[in-house]
């Protein structure tokens, strides 16, 4: 799948997710009041929260698109990246939300409407289900992070469901926040990994798929190159790989031996798939200022 079309389609999923997200919780509202359930209310708060999340992703996701200009060298591809990062923060401040939430229906039980219950968890299962299955395959971080917020939705809606069932055989209030804390305990674990993830390429970490080492060693292995320095690999946003590095020539009598060399080590990075590549040579007769304290050989 080219890439264009991969990017086509991560912004329609996240404008389905968000329209979506945007009109079960208006529907939600109403609902939760009308069967005068606080566990729905609460719901319809937090998926308010996400809405907003889901609108940004997708925003950012649009803005991801835009080609590199002179203020943005490599284009906008990281602000898909901020949107992963943004998601995540508001997905962690929402659980916590949910946690204290459920802490209080704990120490004050509430009596809803059980029947009124199963029919809104029934519909919040099939379109959270729904939105968070068009972005199951998504690639990037940004439609990864909002997936998790569309799966919080769905297991939150099964817990609402089950203990609605049980609700119109016994009165076990507890059941609802047991099953809230559970849930948000799962999603908090998720969705820091994801974070953890987001952070590491923010900080530009050489992508854990990638052997820097590896690559280093064979680049010295190509003839003509006696040593690099200021190797560097990082990711845009979690899919496109950039590379750079000063490759030192030995031996060189002739240009062409230069371009036989910037050929190979070419070659080289052609099999890991990089979006873009630098790189700058220099004769072994050249200082180079950077180099010092750096050097590969």
């Amino acid at each position: 799948m080219s890439n264009d079309h991969r990017h086509t389609k991560s912004g329609r999923n996240l404008k389905v997710a968000f329209l979506l997200n945007v009109g079960f919780t208006i529907l939600e509202l109403f609902g939760g009041f009308y069967v005068n359930s606080v566990a729905i209310i609460s719901d319809a708060v937090h998926d308010l929260g996400d809405s907003l999340s889901l609108g940004t992703a997708w925003f950012l996701d649009r803005k991801s698109k835009q080609e590199a200009n002179s203020k943005f060298s490599f284009g906008y591809a990281r602000f898909s990246l901020l949107g992963a990062l943004i998601n995540s923060i508001v997905l962690i401040a929402g659980s916590i939300y949910v946690i204290y939430e459920a802490v209080g229906r704990i120490l004050e039980p509430q009596h809803s409407d059980a029947n009124g219950m199963i029919l809104f968890a029934l519909f919040g299962i099939l379109v959270n289900g729904y939105a968070a299955w068009k972005l199951s395959g998504g690639k990037s971080l940004n439609e990864k992070v909002v997936s998790w917020h569309l799966l919080e939705d769905v297991l939150g809606w099964i817990a609402v469901l089950i203990v609605a069932i049980i609700l119109k055989f016994q009165d076990i209030h507890y059941l609802d926040p047991a099953l809230s804390l559970l849930i948000s305990a799962y999603i908090l674990w998720g969705v820091i990994g994801r974070l953890k993830e987001t952070l590491y390429v923010f900080l530009q970490g050489v992508p854990q798929d990638i052997d820097l080492k590896n690559i280093e060693q064979q680049i010295l292995a190509v003839e003509n190159i006696q040593s690099l320095h200021h190797t560097h690999i990082w990711s845009l946003e979690g899919e496109h790989q950039v590379f750079s590095s000063h490759l030192k020539l030995k031996n060189i009598e002739r240009f062409k031996q230069i371009e036989a060399t910037k050929l190979a080590v070419q070659e080289i990075l052609k099999k890991y798939n990089f979006q873009h590549y630098t790189l700058q040579t220099e004769l072994d007769g050249e200082n180079c200022d950077l180099a010092a304290g750096n050097e590969k050989n």
